[in-house]
């Protein structure tokens, strides 16, 4: 299987040619000599991935590259810490909020593109990615090196993309398991809102001296605020045109609220530098959640860019701690 692997590398660029040829040759005869060893070869299952793809993978995989942020998010929540991964948004590292999770992986991709020569020096047996990449264009690249599941299209409810991620690892049911403790704690918390039941709950991005609107639709933030009974001022609801939508300093009032979640792509020290900022900008003060001290300044990594399980679990608790208590 991995010489036929290795004679499909034509789609590379020469240079990564050479280097992944090189490297699974060598992980070829590594494998024959397991083979020999053990007197089996490893097992394989498939899927069938988000663009009708039918792929055969590994049925215990070791050495995975994630190339999304939510596919990265979904694997470590689930135990997995890949051995190769892509930069958060707008960083130069993984999204702060999953850096103790991630461990040592080296990162091979941003969500632009991908460096093919450092991924298949990896010698990955699973390569995972998803729509919110534009990485998604190298897919025909990407399989001469290994397996490459493409797990949920732009825009799918995070939970339906998490579940698809869950079975190309074949840990589907710890992923059920998963957001079945998520959707209890969403119902305790829900239970908890009191006087913000129902409260208007605005979430902004503040970037270059402006905001944009995030977390409309179906992903981990909009779909969280949704399942609290919340609600969303009314240029924040229905489904988003693309990751964010810049808003004008004129039209400021559009981003009001009950509430106002701030943040930026880093962490929440840079957050509260861009809150800092902010209340400068004419007409911030006059903001109904600002009046009323009701900005929260929060951990944008997970907030402000695409994400799975454990973003979406950041999300509930930040907007637990500042709505149910």
């Amino acid at each position: 299987m991995s010489f036929v692997r290795a004679s499909r590398r034509t789609a590379l660029t020469s240079a990564a040619a050479v280097v992944t040829g090189a490297l699974l040759l060598t992980g070829c005869g590594d494998d024959e000599g397991s083979d020999s060893a053990g007197g089996q070869e490893s097992s394989t299952r498939q899927v069938t991935d988000a663009t009708g793809r039918e792929v055969d993978v590994p049925a215990d995989p070791e050495k995975v590259v994630t190339l999304s942020e939510p596919t990265l998010d979904a694997a470590l929540a689930l135990g997995v810490r890949p051995v190769g991964t892509t930069a958060g948004r707008g960083q130069k590292g993984v999204s702060t909020y999953l850096a103790d999770k991630a461990g040592k992986a080296e990162v091979v991709a941003t969500v632009a593109e991908a460096d093919l020569e450092k991924l298949a020096a990896l010698q990955p047996d699973l390569i995972l990615l998803d729509e919110t990449t534009a990485v998604k264009k190298e897919v025909s690249k990407l399989e001469s090196i290994a397996p490459t599941v493409v797990t949920a299209k732009l825009n799918e409810d995070w939970k339906k993309a998490f579940t698809a991620t869950a079975d190309a690892l074949n840990q589907k049911a710890e992923a059920e398991k998963l957001l079945s403790g998520f959707d209890a704690d969403v119902a305790a918390a829900k239970g908890k809102l009191g006087e913000n039941a129902g409260a208007v709950v605005s979430v902004v991005r503040w970037q270059n001296k402006a905001p944009s609107a995030v977390g409309r639709g179906v992903g981990h933030v909009g779909a969280t605020i949704t399942a609290l009974g919340l609600d969303r001022p009314k240029d924040q609801q229905g489904t988003g045109t693309g990751h964010s939508e810049p808003v004008s300093l004129e039209k400021l009032s559009t981003i009001d609220g009950d509430w106002l979640l701030f943040g930026t792509l880093g962490d929440r020290a840079d957050g509260e530098k861009a809150y800092a900022e902010a209340k400068n900008v004419p007409n911030f003060g006059k903001l109904k959640a600002e009046r009323e001290g009701h900005v929260v300044v929060v951990q944008g990594s997970a907030w402000n860019s695409a994400g799975g399980p454990l973003a979406a679990r950041v999300v509930l608790d930040d907007l637990t701690a500042a709505l149910a208590s």
